[in-house]
């Protein structure tokens, strides 16, 4: 046995000492004994290193700062070398009890020698590393989440729940949170400011998504919402059933930390059927929502449930202040105190304090007070409709008769509906709401008129430029109103919403005045409807195929039909002909084929019927009575299209109907594919007064286009170019017409909405600044466009016409630019933009700076939508600029959409 040990020690000692010549000689089997120690000390001053780094970083965590990635690097390799070291000094005394003379020799010197050799490095590894362990700071704030600003209207007395909410936000043990309280007390206020704050108070969270839920939730409405914050909606899209969807969205969330705010639930949402993970401590999302019922907190398992109460008596008493004004409150010595008692009767309900104090603040005699506080007596609160309703019946009371009329008008749309301003006050014309007038161009400014009214008392919302909501508790108090109080001549049956595969029970609603049953799964109407009275029906946004013949045989006062978004209804029953009373048909998007005469027609909508392919020769002509047409967007209209929807008849023989409807106010007609037809139309005092919108389309052989031939179109809003590839746009004579004119500074003051595409030699269209009241330009796919605005022929026009040079683009609110590969400036300076909402820059290369300053928006929050490549290559007036601008930013998804008042 000791002549063995003695060969392999001596075998072994032949290869150190070779391996010794090519690592400087170094001994690592007489070191282990000696550099032990030092490594285990070594040891104990990483961990000590670490545990104060950690310490640091637990800390900023708890102050919501995000981790440097280079210390959680460092940490790892911390964490990892620890292990190791811990190993090698655990090993080392087997190791150390292996060594023989003196400690020099090892029984096993290959394995010695590897082991000292591993302890040596280990030994240097942390010494480099321990160097490198020296953090300034070792957290940072997080980057803010993926969020969309909301317009909010701040109110007293939310603070204090804000703070509560967030507590819990940052609570890890809690994931959903529920909101509940009355209708009109604030809870969406309340979850508009919460979601406001991710964008100052990132939290740590990827994203934050808000999605408007309400009664008759549909989960495919909710999955659209959420798929368009991460660009689903595509064509592919919309033909996923949910549970494909669903796996779509868990997909993207599963591994993000989100927010998800659900405003007005009634009932459960299926988290698994929709696709949202369901939050939890471990992947640190959460789920906020608002409900008006205890239960549905329940049914949504909320860890934590906030009941928004109603405002203190001071509180109440500061947010009525605000509402009248104290210019009111002090008219009258007497009034201070009814104040006071008319704010008791509210009860603290925020939204009946703000609709009767906006009520109240034109009221400065003692007794329309007095009034008011005995109205406000008269109800008792112990449910819903004793408490909220007659508090909110009490702005409704208020309203002259025709405006009562017009409110709950509204109602017949579903909740939540985005109601056209337009062409709500059209239906109230044919209706004869307004019925001091037998023209619908005086009667539209009436409309307008009580649509502002209706806004300023609170019972309508306005949304946008183009559209009103309701407020859904608004609503319910309407339908409350029409359906169930005895002493209102209206009575309405409405199911709009409610998800309806076949007919409703038609009877019940026999002696109904109003009918809507719109946004639905209809698709056959088999019954009679049997509604003597009947005579507004709204059928709209169903799936309906056939409607039988003899469905409108027992409706003879039948005013009011709006069939529109029916893509799959194709013929129009053989009755509609019997209804002689018949004075409104919107026939919008459905895909009927051929018309039917009806004499007593006062509108007339025929737009988006891409199946109609006859109208017969003369029919327009029957319609004498018609002040309201539009038969925009056919399909005859592309020249390669053979089929003519005028049944083989040109713009000529169309010019010449219309010249025989005498009554006409309002007119939208196809796009015009020449200047021959165009200067046919402007050639008709008719088409000139009455035409709201232009489309140009497929101007083959013209070269210039002198924009001025527009000037005399009186109610001209918006303006299409589309492929029009040879145009170039002038303004010919301008100094001539401005000579003959004092109003020269409004040739186009009318005009709203600009749409300009495939037009390949246009350079600019400084012909805008004639243009003051543009609130949309879209410009798309012009290839040799360097500028919008021209700066020698901006200052050229602005000279002649007397206008400041600097003011273009004053009431613009949406600005697209999309496909111009040459575009290299909008404008030469900077502007303000007080109106401008929202910038979409697609494809525009060479676009290298915004005519931005930090005083541009003055303040506004805009969008800036973009490509993220285009973005950081944009240059700024200076710093100051580019932050302010910082959080605009937005990278643009999905495809533009053409924004169009007409449709909804």
């Amino acid at each position: 046995m000791g002549n063995c040990f003695s060969v392999q020690c001596s075998f072994d000692n032949i290869l150190i000492r070779g391996w010794d010549s090519t690592v400087g000689q170094a001994n690592y089997v007489c070191k282990v004994k000696e550099i032990l120690p030092t490594l285990s000390g070594a040891l104990d001053e990483l961990k000590a290193r670490r545990n104060d780094v950690q310490r640091k970083v637990d800390l900023d965590e708890q102050r919501r700062l995000r981790r440097l990635d280079e210390v959680q690097l460092w940490l790892s390799k911390a964490d990892t070398m620890i292990t190791e070291a811990e190993q090698l000094v655990a090993d080392g005394p087997q190791e150390i009890n292996s060594l023989c003379l003196y400690g020099c020799v090892s029984k096993n010197c290959l394995s010695t020698y590897k082991f000292g050799r591993k302890v040596d490095q280990r030994l240097q590894d942390i010494k480099d590393h321990m160097s490198k362990g020296v953090f300034n700071k070792v957290a940072e704030p997080h980057p803010a989440a993926s969020m969309i600003l909301r317009p909010e209207e701040r109110t007293v007395a939310l603070e204090s729940t804000v703070d509560k909410v967030w507590s819990y936000i940052v609570d890890k043990g809690v994931g959903i949170i529920g909101i509940y309280g009355t209708g009109g007390v604030g809870k969406t206020t309340l979850l508009t400011q919460i979601n406001n704050k991710f964008g100052t108070t990132p939290e740590g969270f990827d994203v934050v998504i808000w999605v408007l839920v309400s009664k008759d939730y549909d989960v495919g409405k909710i999955q659209d919402e959420i798929g368009e914050n991460f660009g689903f909606l595509n064509e592919s899209w919309k033909n996923k059933r949910v549970d494909q969807k669903a796996v779509n969205i868990y997909g993207v969330l599963h591994n993000k930390r989100f927010v998800l705010l659900l405003d007005d639930l009634w009932e459960r949402v299926d988290l698994n059927r929709v696709g949202i993970p369901k939050p939890s401590q471990q992947n640190g999302s959460k789920l906020i929502f608002t409900t008006r019922s205890l239960e549905v907190c329940g049914e949504m398992e909320a860890r934590k449930r906030i009941r928004v109460e109603c405002l203190k008596p001071e509180e109440a008493q500061k947010l009525f202040q605000d509402k009248v004004g104290d210019e009111t409150l002090n008219s009258h010595p007497d009034i201070p105190e009814l104040a006071e008692q008319v704010v008791k009767e509210c009860g603290g309900l925020p939204l009946a304090l703000i609709t009767i104090g906006r009520a109240m603040a034109s009221k400065t005699t003692p007794g329309e007070w007095k009034y008011a506080v005995q109205k406000l007596k008269q109800s008792a609160f112990p449910k819903m409709e004793n408490e909220v309703f007659p508090l909110l019946k009490f702005s409704y009371d208020y309203l002259d008769p025709t405006m009562k009329c017009c409110l709950l008008y509204c109602c017949l749309y579903p909740e939540d509906y985005r109601i056209t301003r337009k062409r709500l006050v059209e239906y109230w014309f044919c209706e004869a709401l307004l019925n001091e007038y037998d023209n619908f161009s005086e009667a539209q400014t009436h409309g307008e008129n009580i649509i502002s009214s209706l806004l300023s008392a609170c019972v309508l919302e306005s949304d946008g430029e183009y559209h009103v909501k309701m407020h859904d508790v608004i609503r319910d108090m309407c339908l409350w109103i029409a359906c169930q109080l005895e002493d209102e001549a209206e009575i309405f049956f409405v199911r709009t919403g409610a998800q309806l595969a076949n007919e409703p029970d038609f009877q019940a609603g026999e002696c109904a005045e109003r009918m809507s049953v719109m946004q639905n799964q209809i698709e056959v109407l088999r019954e009679t409807l049997k509604c003597p009275n009947l005579r507004t029906l709204f059928l709209s946004k169903n799936k309906l195929k056939v409607i039988s013949d003899g469905f409108f045989q027992f409706v003879p006062h039948l005013t009011v039909l709006n069939l529109s978004e029916n893509k799959d209804l194709k013929a129009l029953p053989e009755g509609i002909s019997e209804l002689v009373s018949l004075e409104c048909l919107d026939l919008r998007g459905t895909g009927i084929t051929e018309l039917k005469s009806l004499t007593k027609l006062k509108m007339l909508d025929l737009s988006y019927m891409f199946q109609l392919r006859k109208i017969p020769p003369y029919l327009i002509l029957s319609f004498s009575e018609l002040q309201i047409l539009r038969i925009w967007h056919l399909p005859s209209l592309d020249p390669a299209k053979e089929d003519n929807v005028l049944d083989g008849v040109g713009n000529e023989k169309l010019i010449e109907e219309l010249k025989s409807l005498q009554h006409l106010n309002v007119l939208m007609i196809p796009p015009i594919t020449s200047m021959i037809d165009l200067n046919r139309f402007l050639n008709l005092e008719l088409f000139r007064c009455c035409a709201e919108t232009l489309s140009l389309w497929y101007f083959w052989k013209s070269n210039v286009f002198n924009v001025l031939c527009l000037e005399n179109m009186k109610h001209l809003e918006r303006l299409d170019i589309l492929s029009c590839e040879d145009m170039e746009i002038e303004m010919g004579k301008l100094h001539a017409r401005v000579s003959s004119s004092t109003n020269c500074t409004s040739l186009f003051h009318t005009l709203r909405e600009v749409l300009i595409s495939s037009c390949y030699k246009l350079r600019d269209i400084t012909w805008l600044i004639l243009a003051p009241n543009l609130r949309s330009l879209e410009l798309k796919h012009c290839g040799i466009m360097e500028e919008i605005l021209r700066e020698g022929k901006l200052g050229e026009v602005a000279d002649v016409v007397r206008i400041p040079k600097d003011t273009p683009f004053s009431k613009l609110k949406r600005l697209h630019l999309e496909s111009l590969p040459e575009l290299k400036s909008i404008y030469w300076g900077t502007l303000p933009f007080p109106c401008l909402k929202s910038i979409s820059i697609v494809d525009c290369p060479k676009l290298k700076k915004l005519p931005l300053n930090s005083d541009s928006t003055k303040g506004n929050h805009i969008s800036i939508e973009g490509n993220p490549y285009w973005w950081a290559g944009l240059g700024w007036e200076n710093e100051t600029t580019r932050q302010a601008f910082l959080s605009s930013f937005q990278i643009r998804s999905g495809f533009s959409r053409t924004a169009n008042r007409f449709t909804g």
